[in-house]
């Protein structure tokens, strides 16, 4: 390696991006188009950098293949942080297993953090959380080491774990300090503000106050009947139904748990699953179907109990009961909580990690963008989508997860 590569590489090292490039920005060999790549990514041109990372790895050929899966690391990092996520899957496989075969631990190591933050941003826990038992955490880098402890933080947030979150944040702290990296100091900061700030609502009937994320753990292990309609869930300890898929049922549970211990009007349960302003008999025999279904999902939990009005939710072994709510209502709440870490993202990978269809996402950006809370640029295929501005409260609890307990 030449004096030119080699300053370059030290004044990316040290952060001095226009250094580097005054080193390298004429020449075209390899090690000078994969340094290039790496500043203009540092820049802010991504579309730039990824052209001069995939000339590197061409130009390193099969030759030199640990320098060519670093430029292939390189470009999947890009593709993570514009939200490409349907492209970078096969490129870490490879880049992580060649640079595990020939040695380099550190950059296999920081594949791997690459790959848990891409499980993590599509809702796969149990395969990050592999992935990051799998990590050697003494040969990464101390900005490695940040982006480890905060995926750990995620995922522990996910899955309503405050205190193993914060012990994950602050060993991120740790070596953010020791990294002395003012953005990787921010976001470690960004994540801390997540649990302090509130998470979601606790709703009885028209009254509502506001829970922390650790508040929400605690509700959850009080042993209540607590209807989640963060994640369109009923649980009570550590049984749970799902009922994400079926929406009527959901809207009754929902009616029943804010009036709770009251029962709910058969009419005011109508409109409230049905939109049904005026009931006929077609209403009131599909309202006994439905609750039909619903007392049999909710048999493990509790009963429901027909009253000369309606009906009313009746727990096991005396148990309260809880509503818990999103901090704002929105129908598309789940697509903007993805959108608030200010990265701009296809809606294709919006699909990807909703685990629904790419005109579903479609449809939901178009209803977003027409109430100004989101905004496009690019066509076709570089299309992305940013939120105008963030919403304001944690999204631990709107975005993909496994189920709580696991």
């Amino acid at each position: 390696m030449d004096s030119l590569i080699t300053a370059a590489a030290r004044a990316l090292a040290a952060g001095d991006v226009l250094e580097a490039l005054n080193r390298v920005a004429l020449r075209d060999d390899a090690p000078a188009l994969a340094l290039r790549g790496i500043a203009m990514a540092r820049l802010g041109d991504l579309q730039r950098a990824t052209e001069l990372l995939r000339r590197a790895a061409r130009a390193f050929g099969g030759r030199e293949p640990v320098a060519r899966a670093r430029c292939q690391l390189a470009e999947a990092e890009i593709a993570l942080v514009s939200r490409d996520l349907g492209r970078i899957t096969r490129t870490l496989e490879t880049a992580r297993a060649v640079l595990a075969r020939f040695g380099d631990r550190a950059n296999a190591a920081h594949a791997g953090c690459l790959e848990a933050r891409r499980l993590l941003l599509v809702g796969q826990l149990d395969r990050a959380e592999a992935v990051l038992r799998e990590i050697d955490i003494g040969a990464l880098p101390l900005a490695s080491r940040v982006g480890h402890g905060l995926v750990t933080a995620g995922i522990a947030m996910r899955r309503i774990r405050t205190a193993p979150a914060l012990a994950a944040i602050e060993t991120a702290e740790r070596a953010a300090l020791a990294a002395g990296i003012p953005a990787l100091l921010a976001e470690v900061e960004r994540a801390r503000g997540a649990l302090a700030e509130p998470a979601a609502r606790l709703v009885t009937g028209d009254r509502s106050r506001p829970l922390s994320l650790a508040e929400v753990e605690e509700l959850l292990a009080s042993g209540a009947l607590v209807i989640d309609a963060c994640r369109n869930r009923v649980r009570a300890g550590t049984a749970e139904a799902g009922l994400s898929r079926r929406p009527v049922l959901f809207a009754l549970a929902r009616a029943l748990g804010e009036a709770w211990p009251r029962d709910v009007p058969r009419d005011a349960l109508l409109a409230r699953a049905f939109g049904a302003r005026h009931a006929d008999a077609s209403h009131r025999a599909r309202l006994r179907v439905e609750i039909g279904r619903l007392r049999e999902t909710l048999r493990p939990f509790a009963t429901l109990q027909a009253t000369k009005a309606g009906f009313v939710l009746v727990p096991d072994d005396g148990a309260e009961v809880a509503v818990l709510a999103p901090p704002v209502e929105d129908g598309h709440a789940a697509v903007l909580a993805l959108l608030s870490d200010g990265e701009a993202w296809s809606s294709s990978s919006l699909a990807l990690a909703l685990g629904v269809s790419p005109r579903t996402v479609l449809r939901a950006l178009e209803r977003l963008a027409e109430a100004d809370k989101v905004e496009s640029f690019g066509r076709g295929r570089a299309c992305r989508w940013i939120a105008r501005s963030p919403p304001g409260f944690p999204t631990s609890l709107l975005l993909p997860a496994a189920p709580p307990g696991l």
